[in-house]
């Protein structure tokens, strides 16, 4: 008497795998999904152009301090960056022999505040954030200013400041967003 196979378990398999191996492959091919509000939503293909102003850029915190900060409190994932922090995804604001300031009115750019910029004191649950200062700070040529364009309470470098470019693993296409 040989046992019988419940109903729908080969095809629900077949399904399972057939996902599996489509995510690995566009993992492969260099897609990447941003399910955060840092930039919009949407679907993104990494790329290897130099990294310009206005651009979306993927990127592994360093270790520092604020990080572990926040991924202690879940503004950043876990993940397979040094730290145990997992990467980010910021639009480049600032790039070498800009000029920024970063004060409690909000970030400054060769002179012009960028708007929604202003740092905010505390998170959602009332605990402080970190807070980084600085005035007209010249951007050296390892040094890029990494923020969000969609979200006014991201954390971003309101709260870290300069990231340096060794940092950066991808500059970042949407190819589909929402």
């Amino acid at each position: 008497m040989t046992a019988r196979r419940p109903r729908g378990v080969v095809p629900a398999l077949s399904v399972f795998l057939c996902l599996t191996l489509g995510v690995v492959l566009a993992h492969q091919a260099g897609l990447r999904v941003n399910t955060t509000r840092s930039i919009p939503l949407g679907l993104y293909v990494l790329s290897n152009e130099p990294i310009v102003k206005g651009a979306y850029v993927l990127f592994c915190p360093p270790e520092r301090p604020e990080f572990n900060l926040a991924k202690e409190r879940g503004y950043i994932g876990a993940g397979f960056c040094p730290g145990g922090y997992g990467k980010m995804m910021k639009k480049v604001f600032a790039t070498h022999h800009d000029v920024v300031s970063v004060t409690d009115e909000g970030v400054v750019i060769n002179g012009t505040l960028i708007p929604a910029s202003q740092p905010i004191g505390a998170d959602s649950t009332g605990r402080p954030l970190p807070l980084f200062r600085v005035s007209n700070h010249v951007l050296d040529s390892t040094e890029l200013l990494l923020m969000s364009d969609t979200n006014s309470r991201s954390f971003d470098a309101r709260y870290f400041g300069p990231v340096h470019r060794g940092h950066i693993q991808s500059l970042i296409y949407p190819v589909l967003t929402w």
